[in-house]
């Protein structure tokens, strides 16, 4: 069975590091699924789920990313993540508050740069607790 490696770090920590047999992420124009032998890509990512199908146990490993950059190669994936969080560190209720105050943010903006930061962390919730929801669902 062909398999991956996988890394998916952040400024503050390496997120996860293994063999893989499937990756699928947000990429800046759509989803993107990563198979061995991908053909080398590099492009940005949006703020979603990282979906990785291990190789030792076939469990489906998630990582919630705020965007950054991938790099695929024939045998490794490389996601540098501008923010990187464990599925299963992620609060829902944390995430609901950041939306909300980002909302409000947005409604008081005194600039565009204000008004440009807000509506980033705003999107940035948003996708974050769709990220929650799937993680939910499986």
């Amino acid at each position: 069975m062909a398999t991956i490696h996988v890394d998916v770090v952040s400024a503050e920590e390496s997120i996860f590091s293994g063999e893989a047999k499937f990756v699928a992420l947000p990429g800046e124009n759509g989803e993107l699924g990563i198979l061995p032998r991908h053909t080398p890509l590099i492009t940005r990512i949006k703020a979603g789920a990282v979906r990785i199908e291990r190789a030792d146990n076939g469990e489906e490993e998630f990582v919630f990313v705020a965007g950054g950059i991938l790099e695929v190669q024939p045998g490794t994936v490389t996601v540098l993540a501008d923010t990187a969080i464990r599925g299963h560190d992620l609060d829902e209720a944390k995430a609901n508050e950041a939306k909300r105050l980002a909302e409000e943010a947005m409604k008081n903006a005194k600039s565009d740069i204000d008004l440009a930061a807000a509506t980033s962390e705003f999107a940035t919730m948003a996708a974050q607790l769709a990220a929650i929801q799937k993680l939910r669902k499986r």
